[in-house]
């Protein structure tokens, strides 16, 4: 079903690299969020206050929520498409992360008026009539969020949208909010007078689950924007398809800064053969960065390192050097070794690990001390590990 729609509302549907067809796909599945919401919502606020239900109404206003996430996302794909300009150099893909967060406001504010509403509803002893038509709507409601999250999802991982795989799970905590309403209207179908509210009990429960639900999807929309790493599984790609080419002996410093789930940034260090002629070695990594961008839509700029990989003298003190940091899961890059007529210098660069315990001069200290009496001087630059 997911694949017909998009077959039949999207030219080159599988042409998901493409930003234009990417913004067809959120623009169609936030079509379908807004129509089928807007029904859910009529639906349910008509027999929501036939029956004086508390908790049918709150649900019926979630999915007025969902109806305004769906209208948020659809702006969201259309500014977020925009071109770069004078005053977002880096285009305005971040935008799709702002639109999910606004509905996680949202949907936040709606679940708090569902609290206070079944309280209410508590306090008054308000009773529900509940009817045969009541019972089948709230059943084709649950059958309806349950293909609308599984929608969401398809559409939000083909094109990688935060903010429709969100709308996913917003679906999916509505089947069940509405199945628990579903489940105690049954309930009360059967046992009309209750002693108490059992209406407003359950809508104190969706209340509180909705609110759960916006603050998770206020976390999940706000990592983007504060800054957070591409997938492992992305990274090593790309640095194994750098790696795959002859001139790269190594890579290092890797940075990737996203600016939206198809606009990412990336710097890398490449360690290349010093006596390789240069002008050859820069043109293959003026093709490397190329194809890394034609295959993953990254902008990669590249920084040559030349190395001496022949030099066993150096390759042995970098080895000695590896050895000893290995166990406390430091890695090195930018090995050097320059000789003076009193002492040696090694230059090189540390990658401390996130969970590293030890400072940086008890670092330096373990080197003085393994090579005590060589006459080595260490000229260490201390790295950050920016992966996971």
């Amino acid at each position: 079903m997911v694949n017909l729609l998009r077959k039949i509302f999207i030219k080159n549907y599988k042409d998901i690299e493409n930003p234009i067809v990417r913004t067809k796909h959120g623009t169609l599945a936030s079509l379908v969020g807004i129509c089928s919401n807007f029904i859910l919502f009529l639906a349910k606020i008509i027999i929501g206050s036939i029956a004086k239900s508390v908790s049918i109404v709150g649900d019926s206003f979630n999915n007025l929520s969902d109806m305004c996430s769906s209208t948020i996302n659809l702006l969201g794909f259309k500014i977020a498409s925009k071109p770069a300009d004078k005053e977002h150099p880096y285009g305005h893909a971040r935008f799709e992360y702002v639109a999910g967060l606004i509905v996680s406001v949202i949907i936040i504010v709606f679940g708090i008026q569902i609290l206070m509403d079944s309280i209410n509803a508590i306090i008054a002893n308000d009773q529900t009539k509940i009817d045969i038509l009541t019972l089948i709507i709230l059943a084709l409601a649950i059958i309806i969020k349950l293909w609308q999250g599984y929608f969401y999802r398809k559409i939000g991982k083909t094109i990688n949208s935060i903010s429709l795989i969100a709308s996913s799970q917003d679906s999916l905590n509505d089947v069940l909010s509405t199945s628990v309403i579903f489940v105690a209207s049954l309930v009360i179908y059967f046992v009309p007078n209750m002693p108490f509210s059992l209406d407003g009990v359950l809508g104190i429960l969706v209340g509180i689950f909705v609110c759960i639900s916006g603050i998770k999807m206020i976390k999940e929309t706000s990592d983007p924007l504060i800054g957070v790493n591409p997938s492992h599984e992305f990274i090593q790609n790309i640095l194994s398809d750098i790696l795959a080419y002859p001139v790269v002996l190594d890579v290092h410093d890797v940075r990737c800064h996203m600016y939206g789930p198809a606009k990412s940034f990336m710097t890398v260090h490449v360690e290349v053969n010093a006596k390789e002629n240069f002008m050859e070695v820069h043109d293959q990594i003026d093709n490397i960065e190329r194809d890394i961008n034609k295959k993953y839509g990254v902008e990669l700029t590249i920084h040559m390192d030349p190395v001496e990989s022949d030099n066993e003298y150096v390759n042995g003190l970098k080895k000695e050097v590896n050895e000893l940091l290995q166990p406390y899961g430091f890695t090195i890059h930018d090995f050097r070794v320059v000789t003076g007529p009193t002492h040696t210098n090694m230059v090189f660069d540390i990658v401390l690990p996130r969970d590293n315990k030890l400072k940086e001069d008890e670092i330096l200290k373990m080197l003085n001390e393994h090579f005590k009496g060589r006459n080595f001087y260490f000229v260490v630059n201390f790295d950050g590990d920016y992966l996971d």
